[in-house]
């Protein structure tokens, strides 16, 4: 079973500043080194424990939501997949080597990632009539549903805009040429995390319409799962100990450029007060980096802390994640299981 780290998002978006990605080693520096941590948030709704699940990979999607999910990006033309367990990548001109282009999969099924995906080749810069947040959810739900997802198992959140950019690159923050929206997956009625409003790194359905509705891609990743083992829920105290030895990760903010500087700062916070906590399903195991391409076939809770950071003079609102689960914490601190 692949230790996948649970928040390989995190890891991607703090590097967007630095020369590579950071370990988590890094990541768990400079955490609220001064001061108390004040534990404020209401527990009464958590259970006392959660069920960590296993991914039975490879997913073999059915001939139907393969069929389906061609014809919703009107990519017939090119046939219909048979299911397998190999992966699939169907190009739009297989024979464009020399265009110029990113080459990338405009169809593709990734059985062992339990990943179905279509990326429009006409990724145009129209800006008429784009469907506005109701109607991108509605039809979302409706192509979600061909595709086989159990519409009483997702979470919608709030909607995303993909922007045209100018020459350098900068967004154009009037030219709205697409709008999406993420199908999160609930397990026990927990949705999945992901750092940002896209879904990355989560399980679910979604989807970005551009102008007068026309398909511009979707993504599902959606595995079989079965129940693995009951595990207890750590207490307040046990979590608050994680913060205390460095053991969670500050959530970086939206196109946040320096986001070690802030860690810095974080570390002279007089008190951190914590005043909600949120639980959420990840991929793969809390605190554990993949060494290798093998699938994850793992799906654990663990905690979204709600902050507030007191520098004396000024507070700053803070995200983290935690574990969750009480042998988690005990992994963490390095504590034999009894």
């Amino acid at each position: 079973m692949k230790k996948l780290f649970i928040l390989a998002v995190i890891l991607g978006t703090a590097c967007s500043a630095t020369a590579g990605p950071p370990t988590v080693e890094e990541l768990w520096s400079h955490l609220f080194t001064n001061g108390p941590v004040v534990w404020q948030a209401p527990t009464n709704n958590l259970p006392k424990s959660f069920w960590v699940y296993q991914r039975l990979l490879p997913q073999l999607f059915t001939e139907t939501v393969i069929s389906n999910a061609i014809v919703l990006g009107s990519f017939q033309r090119h046939g219909f997949p048979k299911p397998s367990t190999n992966d699939v990548c169907i190009l739009d001109d297989p024979d464009c080597d020399n265009c110029g282009c990113v080459r990338v999969c405009n169809f593709s099924i990734r059985p062992n990632e339990a990943t179905l995906s279509f990326y429009s080749p006409d990724q145009n810069h129209l800006t008429q009539n784009i469907p506005d947040d109701a109607t991108v959810a509605r039809l979302a739900r409706n192509c979600a549903f061909k595709l086989g997802v159990d519409l009483a198992q997702v979470m919608e959140k709030t909607t995303t805009l993909h922007f045209n950019t100018d020459t350098n690159d900068n967004k154009l923050t009037n030219q709205i040429c697409g709008r999406g929206i993420f199908l999160y997956r609930q397990l026990d009625g927990i949705p999945f995390f992901s750092a940002d409003d896209n879904g990355d790194g989560a399980e679910g359905f979604g989807m970005e319409f551009g102008s007068y509705g026309v398909i511009r891609s979707f993504s599902l990743c959606w595995s079989e799962v079965s129940r693995y083992k009951s595990e207890q829920t750590a207490s307040p105290q046990e979590i608050i100990h994680c913060i205390r030895v460095h053991k969670t990760i500050v959530i970086p903010n939206v196109d946040e450029e320096d986001y070690f500087a802030r860690l810095k700062q974080l570390a002279d916070a007089k008190k951190l007060t914590i005043t909600k906590i949120i639980p959420c399903y990840g991929l793969g195991v809390f605190g554990e980096v993949p060494t290798n391409d093998a699938p994850c076939k793992i799906a654990t809770p663990f905690a979204e802390l709600e902050a507030i950071a007191d520098f004396g003079s000024s507070n700053e609102t803070v995200r983290i994640v935690s574990p969750i689960l009480s042998s988690e914490v005990s992994r963490l601190l390095g504590n034999k299981p009894k």
